[in-house]
Order: C-alpha cells, then sequence, then structure tokens
C-alpha cells in the first residue's frame, strides 16, 4: 500500500445494522476509507472483482456461504488481510479461532450498542485492527502437515508439582497482531520440563478460554486460561482472559497472577506493559521476557524495565512476524538483549530456564 493514500476496507456481513455501524466507525478515522459494504460473500466476490480492498472485515455465521468458507477461498486463490469480526461465544469463539489458522489476521468483537465507555474502546481496538492488516504479511494458505503425536494423544502427563522447583526461571509473553499463530508455533515447541509461563495474546473477552482450550490440545505443555491466584509452575501456560489485566505476583518462593479490571493500557486490556512490569517487579532477574509480533508498542516500555531489572530479553525478528511493530518498539528503545527468529525462540527459552 502506498504512503499516504487511504487504507480501502470492505465489509462483509449479514446485519446491515453492523455493516452500517462498522462504516461509520472506519469512517471517522482520517486514515480509512470504506470501498464497500456487502450482505455475504457473494457479493463481496463480486465487488472484490471490480475493486481489491486493502483490508476485509469479515462476519464468520452468513447465508449461502460462512465466513470460514470464504476465508479460505480468499486466501487460497487471492490472499490479502482479513479481520473476522464476530459476536460469537462458547463453542462459536472455537469456530472463529480456526480461522486464525486459515489465514485471518485478527479476530474483534463486534461493536454493541450500549455504554459510551464501551463503545470507544470498540471503535480503537476495529481501528487498530484494520491498520494492523493493512500492514502485515499474508501468505497464500497451504495444508498444514499432521503433527507427529506421542502418547499425549491418549494420556496427558500431569505438570510437575510446582512446590518442587521454586527457583527456575519465569517467562512472560506478549503477542498481538499474528501472534496466536506465533503462540501456537511456539508452544508446540516446548516440552514439559519448560519454565512457568504467563502470555498477554491482544484478544477479545470470551475468545482466550477457546484459544487455551485448542493449545491444551496441541501442545504438551499444559495450557489454560488464567484465574485469580492460579500458580506459575513448570510444564504450565497461562493465557491472560479477554479483557482483564493479568500481573505476574510473588508471595514467598511462590509465582501466581492477580486477574483484574482497570483502563486501557497502551490502548488494550490485558496489556503486555501491565504484565512485563508486573514480572519486572517479583521475578527480576528469574524473569525472561519475549515480545512477538505485533503493531503498536505495548510491552515496549515494560520490557525495558525487565532488562533493567536484570532479566533476559528476547524479540522475535522481523522476517518471521506478521506485523514488526511491538519487537521493534522494544528494540528501539533499547529494550532487547536478543533478537531472534520465531523458531529459535523456544531452545532460547529452555536455555535460560536450565
Amino acid at each position: 500500500m502506498s504512503q499516504g493514500r487511504k487504507i480501502r476496507v470492505l465489509i462483509v456481513d449479514d446485519s446491515s445494522v453492523v455493516r452500517q455501524s462498522l462504516a461509520e466507525v472506519l469512517s471517522s478515522d482520517p486514515e480509512i476509507s470504506v470501498m464497500g459494504t456487502a450482505p455475504d460473500p457473494y457479493v463481496a466476490a463480486e465487488k472484490i472483482r471490480h475493486e481489491v480492498p486493502d483490508v476485509i472485515t469479515l462476519d464468520v455465521e452468513m447465508p449461502r456461504m460462512d465466513g470460514l468458507t470464504f476465508l479460505r477461498k480468499i486466501m487460497t486463490q487471492h490472499p490479502m488481510p482479513v479481520v473476522i469480526c464476530s459476536s460469537l461465544t462458547g463453542e462459536g469463539a472455537e469456530t472463529t479461532l480456526r480461522a486464525l489458522e486459515y489465514g485471518a489476521v485478527d479476530i474483534i468483537l463486534k461493536p454493541r450498542l450500549g455504554a459510551r465507555q464501551y463503545l470507544e474502546e470498540s471503535r480503537i481496538r476495529l481501528i487498530d485492527a484494520v491498520k494492523a492488516a493493512a500492514r502485515a504479511r499474508v501468505v497464500r494458505l497451504a495444508p498444514r502437515a499432521a503433527p507427529k503425536l506421542t502418547a499425549d494423544a491418549v494420556l496427558k502427563r500431569a505438570a510437575p508439582d510446582g512446590l518442587i522447583h521454586t527457583t527456575e526461571k519465569v517467562v512472560v509473553v506478549g503477542a498481538s497482531t499474528g501472534g496466536t499463530e506465533a503462540i501456537r508455533e511456539l508452544l508446540e515447541a516446548l516440552p514439559i520440563e519448560t519454565p512457568g509461563m504467563v502470555i498477554v495474546q491482544h484478544m477479545p473477552e470470551h475468545f482466550t478460554k477457546a484459544f487455551a482450550q485448542r493449545l491444551d490440545d496441541l501442545c504438551r505443555v499444559s495450557v489454560k486460561e488464567a484465574q485469580q491466584n492460579d500458580s506459575v509452575i513448570p510444564g504450565q501456560v497461562l493465557i491472560a482472559p479477554g479483557n482483564r489485566h493479568t500481573l505476574l505476583k510473588r508471595s514467598g518462593a511462590r509465582y501466581f497472577v492477580e486477574v483484574k479490571d482497570g483502563p486501557l493500557v497502551c490502548r488494550h486490556r490485558p496489556s503486555v506493559d501491565v504484565l512485563f512490569r508486573s514480572a519486572a517487579r517479583y521475578a527480576g532477574a528469574s524473569g525472561v521476557g519475549v515480545i512477538m509480533t505485533g503493531m503498536g508498542d505495548d510491552g515496549a516500555r515494560g520490557l525495558l524495565e525487565l532488562k533493567e531489572a536484570g532479566a533476559l530479553t528476547i524479540a522475535q525478528d522481523e522476517a518471521s512476524c506478521v506485523v514488526f511493530g511491538m519487537p521493534k518498539e522494544a528494540i528501539r528503545l533499547g529494550g532487547v538483549e536478543r533478537v531472534l527468529p520465531l523458531a529459535a525462540i523456544p531452545a532460547a527459552l529452555l536455555r535460560a530456564g536450565s
């Protein structure tokens, strides 16, 4: 996309009210232009033949053709940035998460009529997601090789008792746009002996639980959505719940998480900066901070605080990022000790924890 040109967005949703609402929100930003709307994928395909958008916002449940089928067609035939705009919760969240495997850049919740604060936060999230998608590196969808299964597929190995290992490293990770698949790749490569880990992935409420369950099925480490006072123990990964800040705390030799409300920090809740700052305070040199793909600067200052506290700090490199925004800002501030491709981060974490 050329410098200075507005981001052209095509909105695909079967609800006329939603189409109008999204169009009004996006058009309020001077850098975005709504090139059109479509009530279903067939109308959208016809519009794309005449003008190719920079970004598509796409609903999942629609008549004639569902959003996932349309997304697969787009990503196999003519890849372009797609943001899933969904109101699904519960089981529907798992369906929507599958869109990320098919190549969608991000998931956002449809704005709901209601409190002014909620509408303003929805506007910020929607506009930021579209701008991030416009900068994202998209690739043609290819069949994913079936993972090599272990005995864990039949009988899961239990996580070790956290009281046995109280002096090991604790890892904190932050990601945004493109992070769901990057986190999957990271965690799939880790053995059960991995240090305890807490992750903030910018994601809407209700989707983080399904995301954690999906990762738990795929990985050798145990993965769950973080709850108040959950212990941070080796072999287990805690995912910060959507719309709640998650902090690392310590009581004696025990690490645990605090899950709390609060304002948007760096335009996000949960915020990577909040997690990293808490890790700098309570873990210090026993911490390892990792900042991954994402737009914006959330986590950059927190990672610098971690480094200043003696922690090892790692940034994902540009070549393996979908959007090289958050890592770039952290590097610019001087908060990064090592810049690594995604494939090299698991080994670095294991070395740090040994």
